[in-house]
């Protein structure tokens, strides 16, 4: 099963899950030291609250793409980069409170999606797990470059 993520930057994370929970009258799936997620069957969702004081509430965090399994994720790096695109990988990431694997894009805007599994759980915080002060690194901020793949010359149409 695949879903797009959502992740959003909030001031207030007991507020943002009240609202949301009522919204799409569900509870959410993880709740962590300033971060949260809703997994949402209808219509499916994985929204991801990140308590940032730093950032504009309800600002785009990034968005993504949650898929099955480590082959899904390998899949579609080879299928954006022979596209073209720019992309940069991940593998058993500790981010979001949780193991993942992952490719990155950027959207025309600089808009970052990605592409994931959740292989695990995680217990504790990752350094790079979004926090509330300006000291710590943003989650999902410390992904690795982009690097742009070779592509095929398009065959031309006649």
């Amino acid at each position: 099963m695949s879903r797009v993520q959502v992740a959003l930057n909030v001031t207030d994370l007991g507020e943002a899950i009240d609202f949301y929970s009522k919204l799409f009258h569900t509870e959410p799936a993880k709740v962590r030291a300033a971060y949260a997620n809703f997994a949402i069957a209808d219509p499916p969702l994985k929204l991801v609250l990140i308590e940032n004081a730093d950032a504009p509430a309800g600002s785009l965090n990034h968005l993504g793409i949650e898929v099955g399994s480590t082959g899904e994720v390998a899949a579609a790096a080879a299928r954006l980069s022979s596209e073209g695109l720019p992309t940069a990988t991940e593998e058993q990431v500790n981010c979001c409170w949780a193991i993942q694997d992952k490719v990155w894009v950027e959207g025309p805007g600089g808009e970052p999606w990605e592409v994931y599994t959740v292989l695990a759980d995680a217990d504790s915080e990752a350094t790079t797990q979004r926090a509330t002060g300006p000291s710590h690194e943003a989650c999902c901020a410390g992904r690795p470059k982009l690097t742009h793949a070779v592509a095929s010359p398009t065959p031309s149409c006649r």
